[in-house]
């Protein structure tokens, strides 16, 4: 299997994925340091073993050995779940890596009892949405908020 999960000492390379595949995105809507600090296009190391200290667990996509794409999962409560920072690195993409690690969490959370999958996207990420939506999520609202220069758009996935 090409999935595996990660632990601690994949911090940095974890970090590297996020940072890496997340700067297209930062540059589409001019996002910066200034603006959106916390965008994961900036992740670093800390913030990964921040996200391990919380609970959080990783998945890393393996090809040919070399990691090339992950995602987290945190579970805030007995029923949901958080598909966070999914992330393929640009050269990888359009493989059907994304989806497989998407399924894997589905599944993975569907074997602690989950009832549903949420995520957080950027609203006006039209590709991004439409490509959710084509692996079964739903929209669930919008939000805004005022520390962030881009208005939040929640979708899920029901396991139950």
């Amino acid at each position: 299997m090409n999935i595996i999960t990660a632990s601690i000492n994949d911090s940095e390379e974890i970090a590297k994925i996020v940072a890496v595949s997340n700067r297209d995105v930062a540059e589409m809507f001019n996002l910066n340091r200034q603006n959106n600090p916390k965008h994961p296009s900036f992740y670093d190391k800390e913030w990964v073993l921040s996200d391990f200290e919380r609970g959080e667990e990783y998945f890393l996509y393996r090809e040919n050995e070399k990691p090339v794409g992950c995602v987290a999962f945190e579970q805030p409560n007995s029923h949901v779940g958080y598909l966070n920072r999914l992330s393929v690195l640009p050269n990888n993409r359009r493989k059907g890596i994304g989806e497989k690690l998407v399924a894997h969490t589905l599944d993975y959370a569907k074997s602690k009892g989950i009832e549903e999958i949420s995520i957080g996207i950027i609203a006006k990420h039209e590709v991004l949405k439409d490509w959710y939506l084509s692996l079964g999520f739903i929209e669930n609202g919008v939000k805004e908020f005022p520390h962030l220069p881009f208005d939040v758009l929640f979708m899920k996935y029901n396991l139950a």
